[in-house]
């Protein structure tokens, strides 16, 4: 004869003080396990760097996030800024008039990028015209070519006041905003072909600096 089923009711566990404080634990090891990597780079790169290696940058302490502003493409559709967020990027400023030095800049920006060979997946770079001054015609040509999205190039309109309100610089240089989207870095005014060569070396370092977690391309990046 079959045995009846037992119905026992058990007890269902009581979370006490020291299991509640053990899954605390755990959750903290995790999201310290995550955050391990951003953090080993910039130890890497501010602390265990060597001390007779100096960066010819100024790095900016505390670093500044991205704000959470609404900017302008060319063709006239509203992004975020926060768009720019997953990548390096390389930063110059000035009204649509682009005057100089903004030529320079926009050239210099170029140049590193194409310097870092293998690497330059991982920095784009991006004009922020601080007006509403229409481009020079060939020069909006140029910019507004296909192409020039893939070789790392963007352009976006913001207010010259939320502009100014993030990178606190009146002067007119190039800012280094790494992926999270912290504004980290920027280089002396009217940077010269050999200072730019000091500036190459600083980004190179960076990125060796971040090779582990930071990986090309803005859409193979988590948010």
């Amino acid at each position: 004869m079959d045995s009846p089923l037992d119905l026992t009711v058990h007890k269902l566990p009581v979370l006490t003080a020291d299991r509640t404080n053990l899954g605390r634990w755990k959750m903290f090891a995790v999201l310290l396990i995550c955050a391990a990597p951003v953090i080993a780079s910039y130890l890497t790169y501010y602390v265990i760097r060597p001390s007779n290696v100096k960066s010819f940058g100024e790095l900016m302490q505390p670093q500044r996030p991205m704000p959470d502003l609404a900017a302008t493409t060319l063709d006239g559709k509203v992004t975020p800024l926060a768009s720019l967020r997953g990548q390096w990027l390389l930063v110059s400023v000035s009204g649509g008039a682009c005057a100089k030095p903004c030529p320079d800049h926009l050239y210099m920006q170029r140049q590193l990028r194409e310097t870092l060979g293998k690497e330059k997946d991982r920095l784009d770079w991006v004009w922020l015209i601080s007006d509403d001054a229409p481009l020079a015609p060939e020069l909006a040509v140029r910019l507004m070519d296909p192409a020039m999205r893939a070789q790392g190039f963007q352009a976006l309109r913001i207010k010259a006041s939320d502009i100014a309100a993030w990178l606190q610089d009146g002067e007119s240089r190039l800012y280094l905003i790494d992926p999270q989207g912290n504004y980290m870095m920027r280089f002396p005014q009217n940077m010269t072909i050999e200072q730019a060569a000091k500036a190459k070396a600083d980004i190179n370092r960076l990125l060796r600096a971040s090779s582990f977690w930071d990986t090309p391309g803005r859409e193979n990046v988590k948010k």
